[in-house]
Parts: C-alpha cells; sequence; structure tokens
C-alpha cells in the first residue's frame, strides 16, 4: 500500500543580521482530500536565524514529521512524499546540492565552509530516513501560492517576537 503526502514548507526571518533576529518554519501537510495537519516552530537564536536557515529548518520540520506520521501507519505502507518550498535554494540543495558538498569536504564551489552545514547535513540525514520507507520528491513552487504556510510562518513569528520582548 502506498500512502500519498503533500507537504508545503515555509521559513521566515524577521529583524535579519541583527541581534534581534528571529526566525519562524512551518509545514503544511495534505494527507487526504481536505485533510490537512501543520506544525510550527521558532529558531534558536543561536546561530543567529537566517531567511536561509529557516527554510532549511522547515524542510527538517516536514521530514522529521512525515517520519513520525509514517510510524502511525500499518507496517507495509510506503510513503510518496512531494515537498514543496518556495525557497530555490533549498530545493537546489536537497536534489542537487548536498551530494556535491559531501564529495567536496563540505566545501563550496568557491572553497569555503559551507553555511548552514549543521541543518543541512540535519536534512539529508532526514531525507535518506524517509526515503527507506518510500519516495521524497522535492519542487519549487512560487511563493504567491505558499499563503498557508507563510502565515503559520508569521504567526509563530508574531508569537514569538511577543515572548522574546515581554509583551506578554
Amino acid at each position: 500500500m502506498v500512502y500519498t503526502i503533500k507537504i508545503w514548507t515555509d521559513g521566515g526571518c524577521r529583524n535579519h543580521g541583527t541581534p534581534n533576529a528571529i526566525g519562524a518554519s512551518a509545514a503544511v501537510f495534505e494527507t487526504g482530500p481536505g485533510v490537512y495537519m501543520s506544525w510550527t516552530r521558532s529558531l534558536p537564536s543561536h546561530p543567529p536565524p537566517t531567511s536561509q536557515r529557516a527554510e532549511i529548518d522547515a524542510i527538517n520540520l516536514a521530514l522529521d514529521q512525515a517520519l513520525v506520521f509514517y510510524e502511525e501507519l500499518p507496517s507495509y505502507t510506503r510513503l510518496d512524499v512531494t515537498i514543496y518550498s518556495d525557497s530555490r535554494y533549498v530545493v537546489g540543495c536537497m536534489t542537487q546540492w548536498i551530494p556535491r558538498f559531501i564529495n567536496n569536504g563540505w566545501r563550496n564551489s568557491a572553497g569555503r565552509p559551507v553555511a548552514n552545514r549543521d541543518l543541512l547535513e540535519e536534512a539529508w540525514y532526514l531525507n535518506n530516513e524517509l526515503r527507506q520507507r518510500g519516495y521524497v520528491e522535492y519542487r519549487w513552487f512560487p511563493r504567491e501560492q505558499n499563503q498557508v504556510a507563510d502565515g503559520l510562518c508569521d504567526e509563530e513569528m508574531d508569537n514569538h517576537s511577543h515572548w522574546q520582548y515581554g509583551r506578554y
């Protein structure tokens, strides 16, 4: 039996490059017609959040929750997972660049250490774990079509900024 899941992800960062930077990630699962589940989380303050870190973390959140979801399915089930991201960077990492980074000792084409290696290594590990349970595909799609995940991300950052600045 094959179980199909579509996942929309988004990551966001506010005050990028400042000590007050906050970031969040979101993953929205469609597990059946009209059946949705979602998760969000705030990024830690160290290393400082960035938009790229948030987008990668959204992929990690999606992969991690897909693995949890899989554990609830009958043992003979295979997954067919499509993960959508409005980040060309993240889709490129997951479909092309991480294997190159690994082969180059986590150096980019300019010979410098790869940025966000910690999150990319986690993504690759989770990706490989999920691929043992089925098929995983990554697709880019326009930001304008990512309103649900984007809204959840914004809401998480709103909640985090209230907490961070003591407005509760």
